[in-house]
């Protein structure tokens, strides 16, 4: 099946079937999992950075994932039940307020968090077919970039705040439902870049030993990006161990490939 034929036929059948499923299992109070439909998607950039290409069709299993980034109120929660350190920014007057996406978490403390749920990180094609639903779109809400209802975008130029959105830094995890995806998962672009379980490497090409399997990525964007990173492909890689970061976070997720 080629991809013009998958943007013709298959997208509305998957659609059909996954929009706005609920798992019926949701093991975080207040933050249910969403059904993402098994089938055929399209992964990759062909006009983004480097190690965004190829764009090609590759075949998914169905999972869920949290319809909003994990809050703080939801990480203390899970501090107070396990004795996990706390998130650095956890007294932050801002960053730190109960319904902003948590951050200042390492790979592991995200990590420690999901499996505590029964849940895991998601995998980079699985935060992307979330994101961008089976057709490949550029941004969870279609092909055309956000104005400042969609999203929790930072300034034209990397790599600072800019509260044209009505945010100088994160917003509330439930806000820009006008950005939301189609299976209505919100702040996949935008707001907190997110954990994924998986070692950065290059798509294409001979992997570089002082980067490829020593360094975590992350997805969609922050509050502090600029254009280029505030779409369904970019990627950023971090040293995983590193908690320091004012605008990274997580969701999680249940899929047949989690491990």
């Amino acid at each position: 099946m080629s991809i013009s034929e998958l943007q013709a036929s298959v997208l509305a059948i998957v659609l059909l079937a996954a929009s706005g499923a609920r798992a019926g299992d949701d093991p975080i109070p207040g933050n249910p999992l969403i059904l993402i439909a098994a089938g055929p998607f399209i992964f990759g950039n062909e006009d983004g950075r480097e190690d965004e290409r190829p764009r090609r069709l590759v075949d998914g299993q169905a999972f869920v994932i949290n319809r909003t980034e994990i809050t703080n109120r939801e990480y203390r929660d899970f501090v107070e039940a396990t004795g996990h350190r706390p998130a650095f920014y956890a007294n932050h007057p801002v960053l730190g307020l109960d319904d902003h996406p948590v951050v200042g978490v390492s790979w592991d403390d995200a990590d420690a968090f999901c499996r505590h749920y029964g849940l895991v990180l998601p995998s980079e094609r699985e935060y992307e077919r979330a994101a961008r639903g089976a057709g490949g779109d550029a941004f969870p809400w279609g092909s055309t970039p956000s104005d400042t209802g969609k999203s929790n975008a930072g300034a034209a130029e990397c790599c600072a705040g800019d509260d044209a959105d009505g945010y100088e830094m994160s917003a509330p995890a439930d806000s820009f439902v006008e950005g939301a995806s189609r299976e209505g998962v919100l702040n996949l672009v935008g707001n907190v870049w997110e954990w994924t379980r998986d070692f950065y490497a290059p798509y294409l090409g001979e992997p570089d030993p002082a980067i490829s399997g020593r360094f975590k990525v992350l997805r969609g964007g922050s509050w502090n990006s600029d254009p280029s990173r505030l779409t369904t492909t970019a990627r950023l890689v971090y040293n995983p161990d590193f908690r320091f970061a004012a605008n990274g976070g997580f969701r999680c997720v249940r899929s047949g490939s989690s491990s």
